[in-house]
């Protein structure tokens, strides 16, 4: 819904096909209304929750990968997943 003073006022959801028009109206105020699009919420095998937790250290390890992050302060790299390889790395 659409105040007069332009602020957006109280949501609501009504299901009618693609094909119908846009409501201007609100269905029991009879107030002016605008339609907002919101993407679908759908669980991909490759969304960006399932590539984070692919990508834990722990799931790195579980598969047999070592991983080595850098520290800022001396630019060494730090193995923090997996037990292959020297625990420090020097650039």
């Amino acid at each position: 819904m659409i105040r007069e003073d332009g602020t957006d006022g109280e949501r609501f959801e009504v299901k009618q096909p693609m094909s119908a028009p846009p409501l201007t109206q609100h269905p029991e105020t009879g107030e002016p209304v605008q339609q907002v699009f919101l993407p679908p919420h759908l669980i991909l095998r490759y969304s960006e929750g399932t590539q984070k937790k692919m990508l834990d250290n722990k799931s790195i390890e579980q598969k047999g990968f070592t991983k080595y992050e850098r520290d800022q302060s001396s630019g060494q790299y730090h193995r923090v997943a997996g037990n292959e390889g020297p625990e420090t790395l020097r650039p």
